[in-house]
This record gives C-alpha cells, structure tokens and sequence, in this order.
C-alpha cells in the first residue's frame, strides 16, 4: 500500500482536510480540526499514526510487529503502523476507527457540519 492510497482512502471521508502543520514531510489528516492519522511522506517503509481504541491496541501491538506506539504521541490511543506486511483490509480498519473515534469526540454543531458538507 502506497501513500497515495492511504490519501485518496481518506479524503473520501466527510470533512476530511489534509495539511502540513509541522513540516514538509508529514502529512497531517484532520476531520473538522482534529487529527486523525499522520503520515511521513519521506518515511521509508512507509508508516501512518492513528487513534485506536486502547484495548485493541494492545492486542495488534502483540500480534503485529509493525504496529507500536506512536512517537512524540500518547502511546494509550495512538499507534505507529508500518504498512509493509500489512493486509490492506486491516490498514482500511485502522484509518476507520482513527477516523470514528476523532469524529465522535467532535461536538454535536461539528458532527452536524461535517455530516452536511
């Protein structure tokens, strides 16, 4: 799976905005204005950080070697995930509920814009 993937997977997500608040090379998606998973385009293997729930993080940091917690980030909710090795199905799962988490915790007026846009 390449960047441009994992891109155009997201940005096919309400209210979904990309942007590079931090410098040239990390790529940060937000829905409204809350991140949801960031990306090191010069990063080689390519990695993403997500929000995950803290249970299943634990069990995909044990059964998958790829997946740690995420740097400079707070390691209960976000996970680093090196997509090399990876099934395309549980990347998509991963980005999902980074994305449904931050969405949830958006107020209600937010939730709604989003939800119209």
């Amino acid at each position: 799976m390449d960047a441009n993937e994992v891109l155009d997977y997201c940005l096919a997500k309400k209210g979904v905005t990309e942007s590079f608040p931090f410098d040239n090379e990390t790529l940060v998606l937000k829905v409204d204005t809350k991140m949801f998973l960031l990306m090191g385009l010069e990063k080689k293997p390519l990695s993403i950080n997500v929000k995950t729930d803290p249970e299943w993080s634990a069990e995909l940091r044990e059964q998958h070697p790829q997946i740690t917690g995420a740097y400079h980030m707070n390691k209960t909710h976000w996970n680093s995930v090196m997509l090399d090795g990876l099934k395309k199905d549980l990347i998509f799962k991963l980005i999902d509920q980074s994305y449904n988490l931050v969405f949830k915790s958006l107020t209600k007026k937010a939730r709604d814009l989003v939800n119209n846009s």
